[in-house]
């Protein structure tokens, strides 16, 4: 991971000269600045170029998934949220696939695979998002719906203020519960730009990263062995000789 060219860095030092971060100092001397989690977009465009922000959003983990973490706190943009963190039941590394799985679809459909889960306002609507997930990927598992009510109990500090601005250190208060319509929605129909044994075997390949239970999802290591990608990468082999 390394930044495109020193001008990013040039170009954020000279906007700190002309307006200083915020900060503020504390009892003890010591000085708190207001982290920057966004150095704009990327200069140059290639076709699988990306870009990292929103740091704030990093977390510091240490523990398992269900009843044993309560590593419960809110994470994840709105649209790549895993299932486990909208229902509480306590996340863990897996979460990372399942947001690698759901940026698939912005890099091969050039759209989300989650849609509709705002309110007209550009609010989470974690009931819509949570039914998107029920259509595309089936209903939850009993286990996790069993870890849901147990950590309907787990509370975190400090509070955290929901869209409406109350302040919530629940999981169920913060996000509520679930309902949806989505009639004729499924995985496969999702997927346009492919056809055949293809489409079949890309949907088994994603289907190993959407996984409602997190210690069912593969590693990044179990999915570099997929039958799909290798015949990807093969072919990509060939097209570069």
């Amino acid at each position: 991971m390394h930044f495109e060219s020193a001008s990013v860095i040039e170009k954020y030092l000279r906007e700190l000269q002309e307006t200083p971060m915020p900060r503020k100092i504390r009892e003890d001397g010591g000085i708190i600045y207001l982290s920057h989690n966004n150095l704009g977009p990327l200069e140059v465009s290639h076709a699988l170029s990306s870009s990292i922000a929103h740091f704030g959003h990093a977390k510091r983990l240490d523990g398992g998934y269900g009843k044993h973490s309560h590593q419960a706190t809110p994470i994840q943009l709105d649209p790549f949220r895993a299932p486990e963190v909208i229902l509480g039941t306590g996340w863990s590394y897996s979460a990372d696939i399942w947001n690698l799985g759901v940026l698939i679809w912005d890099l091969l459909e050039d759209r989300p695979l989650f849609t509709n889960i705002r309110t007209r306002s550009k609010k989470h609507y974690p009931e819509r998002h949570l039914a998107a997930m029920i259509a595309l990927l089936g209903p939850p598992p009993h286990e996790l719906l069993k870890c849901e009510r147990e950590g309907r109990h787990w509370r975190w500090e400090p509070k955290i203020p929901n869209d409406s601005g109350k302040l919530c250190d629940r999981v169920i208060d913060l996000y509520g519960g679930s309902f949806f319509d989505f009639k004729g929605l499924s995985l496969a129909n999702t997927i346009t730009s492919l056809s055949g044994n293809e489409k079949a075997e890309f949907l088994e390949f994603v289907k190993k990263m959407l996984q409602w239970q997190p210690e069912k999802r593969k590693t990044a290591k179990e999915l570099l062995d997929d039958p799909w990608l290798a015949e990807v990468m093969k072919r990509q082999q060939y097209d570069i000789i």
